[in-house]
């Protein structure tokens, strides 16, 4: 780091170095970093931050530019926080607001159906869980949040994707072999297809012990969130058959109502 560079605070590091790092992209997104801490950034503060020359500097920050995420002051000249860094903002806000969006009516879903109910998100193909509640019985489910599991094992995962296009789902699963958590566990590309249609078609999603033994659930994906969500409802194998599993599609869609007024 030159004497310059060092009156800055450093760019976070969060894992090894790259075995080919590419400078130019990290150039870009060391700015972005400082641009973080400050309205503005001059070409001479991005210079000295970078430890290069300032043509180097002006060509990173005419690429941000050009993508929008940064904007240059026709007055002061200095490069400012651009359109795309406040839509990225906006989405994670979005994202994590339905958190707190969403727990009164997962609340009431909780003590309607006394079992264990969760709020995911999917990210490509994993299902991240965000909110889990669990049921007052001796033997429930326990709790999923902060874990990820592969989407196609899930409910949760199953009802989010078929808010996608057969075309989206390949993509995502560009084999027709897919990975199993259980034996029960979709086993092909092919066989998720097939269930996708079923889901749309019922409104809700279901798994039988395909993401854990013992372990059946029940989900509705949530329109209207800025990224793909749904809620659900798990039960222990013991607790569910058809008839149990209709009534809790019925108190999901409810709840996922709920969600869906409480986000606009």
């Amino acid at each position: 780091m030159t004497a310059d560079a060092a009156k800055f605070a450093p760019a976070p590091e969060h894992t090894d170095p790259p075995q080919y790092p590419i400078e130019s992209v990290d150039n870009a997104l060391r700015l972005l970093w400082l641009l973080s801490s400050r309205k503005s950034l001059r070409l001479t503060d991005a210079s000295q931050y970078l430890g290069v020359a300032s043509s180097t500097a002006h060509r990173a920050l005419a690429m941000l530019q050009y993508r929008g995420f940064v904007k240059q002051n026709p007055t002061t000249r200095a490069y400012e926080a651009g359109p795309s860094l406040d839509t990225i903002a906006l989405a994670l806000l979005r994202r994590l607001d339905i958190r707190d969006q969403a727990r009164p009516a997962l609340e009431r879903l909780n003590q309607r159906s006394d079992e264990t109910v969760h709020l995911g998100t999917l990210d490509r193909a994993t299902v991240h869980f965000l909110v889990s509640i669990e049921s007052s019985k001796a033997v429930r489910v326990a709790s999923r949040s902060g874990r990820s599991m592969p989407a196609h094992c899930t409910s949760t995962g199953k009802a989010m994707l078929s808010l996608l296009t057969d075309d989206q789902v390949i993509a995502l699963y560009p084999t027709e072999e897919l990975e199993q958590l259980t034996p029960a566990s979709v086993a092909t590309r092919s066989e998720l297809l097939n269930e996708l249609a079923a889901v749309r078609r019922r409104g809700y999603a279901y798994s039988d012990e395909e993401s854990e033994d013992g372990v059946c659930s029940v989900a509705a994906p949530v329109a209207g969130a800025s990224t793909p969500a749904a809620i659900n409802i798990s039960v222990p194998v013991n607790r569910m058959n058809a008839k149990r599993r209709k009534e809790l599609a019925a108190l999901l869609r409810e709840s996922v109502e709920e969600v869906e007024a409480a986000l606009g």
